[in-house]
């Protein structure tokens, strides 16, 4: 019985119908590239589930959390500290915006939302403040905890759980030209009182589809918000880490958020970490003799030790002018198959921030998270030994730092080829 005959008989995969489910046993990693149990490679141009920012397997890192576990593997979190939490919490904030001065662990990015939410609510509650609604954007994703689910915009992963989401007032999207009509709306919205806070992705939507936005728009919501007293999420699990080209996709803002949601590439992808900073002005609210006012909120693994070597290793690289140089030349390598490839037929748009490149197909029928084109797409590129997750009749690039510009170029011309049989069809 090989490796996915076993996994059938004993494994519950996610957001899989396990009715038709087929899954590729991996048995190795190594830089941009997976391997079967077969042997066959696969290029990883999602750095599966946008995590893998600096490649499989990455030697630097792997060094770092061995020399770890020999030390110090886990800790308490609740009365005792480590130096590796001090240190990450350290230099975290010198990579955040000044106005950021806490960092709050947790283990992953909806657990980090989670926080922030806690957080935003227990401000206002701490100070008998109304604190009555959320605003967040249509189409949002922040995660499958039941808080985070609550401000993610309601779909077929929300459905069932309906009745036990908090009530949250969606605004559109700030997308090319409906920039003023999402502006008037968090105006409207927040003129009618008692609103708790904003919740957002930076200029990049994830699981909606890649939408993106511009900064000047996020900066005009997030004055205005601040200008009623409204605290600002963002949410960067995704856009962190320098996806969009910069270390957060918030550097491109020149309003800075009140509370930051991070995870996926903390750790470069090798251990799982959440973490959620947030302003003085928040920290404060919640210190107090009155016991009742503290953050209630904690995890058996907040600040493992493994996890924070981890996020410090790959901060490492980060900061190494070679991360920066990869980053800027996969920006540019999109750039430029975006330009020559924009006006096919089969494309209704291509849009791209940073790292991100993302292609959204002309066809007609479903084009919903559940559309058959999605199967079509993943089968193809699976084919190629090229491993994509399509949103529907959306399907993206964000591949990890180190990959190649020949696998870059193989990745384009097999959308290429990818688009073209689609005509024929």
């Amino acid at each position: 019985m090989n490796w996915a005959e076993r996994d059938k008989k004993v494994i519950w995969h996610p957001y899989t119908q396990m009715l038709q489910s087929e899954v590729i046993p991996i048995v190795k990693g190594d830089g941009a590239y997976l391997y079967d149990e077969a042997g066959n490679r696969y290029i990883d141009a999602i750095s599966s589930w946008w995590v893998n920012t600096l490649g499989h397997a990455n030697p630097y890192i792997a060094k770092k959390i061995s020399e770890q576990l020999t030390t110090l593997e886990h800790v308490i979190f609740a009365g005792f500290t480590h130096p590796k939490a001090v240190e990450l919490a350290e230099r975290l904030l010198g990579h955040l915006p000044e106005n950021q001065k806490k960092i709050f662990y947790s283990d992953n990015g909806s657990t980090a939302v989670e926080v922030a939410l806690k957080m935003a609510i227990q401000f206002h509650s701490n100070q008998g403040l109304p604190n009555n609604t959320i605003i967040a954007f249509d189409n949002a994703y922040h995660g499958d905890t039941f808080g985070s689910m609550s401000v993610s915009g309601r779909s077929v992963f929300t459905h069932p759980f309906q009745p036990y989401l908090f009530d949250v007032k969606f605004i559109e999207t700030p997308i090319k030209g409906k920039e003023e009509v999402a502006f008037n709306q968090l105006k409207e919205t927040i003129n009618k009182g008692n609103i708790t806070a904003f919740i957002f992705e930076p200029l990049v939507q994830g699981a909606a589809g890649m939408m993106m936005y511009e900064p000047e728009i996020l900066d005009k919501m997030i004055q205005y918000c601040k200008s009623k007293q409204v605290i600002t999420i963002a949410d960067e699990v995704m856009t962190g880490f320098y996806r969009t080209a910069k270390f957060f996709a918030t550097d491109y803002l020149n309003e800075k958020p009140d509370i930051y949601c991070l995870s996926k590439g903390i750790t470069g992808g090798e251990m799982a970490l959440g973490v959620t900073s947030c302003s003085q002005m928040i920290f404060d609210v919640f210190l107090s003799e009155d016991k009742t006012k503290t953050l209630y909120h904690g995890h058996s693994y907040t600040a493992n030790p493994l996890a924070c070597v981890a996020a410090l290793a790959s901060l490492d690289l980060y900061e190494q002018i070679e991360c920066g140089e990869n980053v800027k030349r996969i920006q540019e390598k999109h750039a430029n198959f975006l330009q020559y490839i924009k006006h096919h037929k089969q494309i209704k748009d291509i849009r791209q921030t940073g790292t991100i490149l993302t292609i959204e197909l002309n066809i007609k029928g479903v084009t919903s998270y559940l559309s058959e084109i999605r199967n079509k797409i993943y089968a193809y590129f699976i084919q190629k030994g090229i491993i994509m997750r399509p949103l529907g009749n959306i399907f993206y690039l964000i591949p990890p730092y180190c990959t190649s510009d020949s696998d870059l170029d193989y990745i384009y011309s097999c959308i290429e080829e990818f688009l073209n049989e689609l005509e024929v069809v």
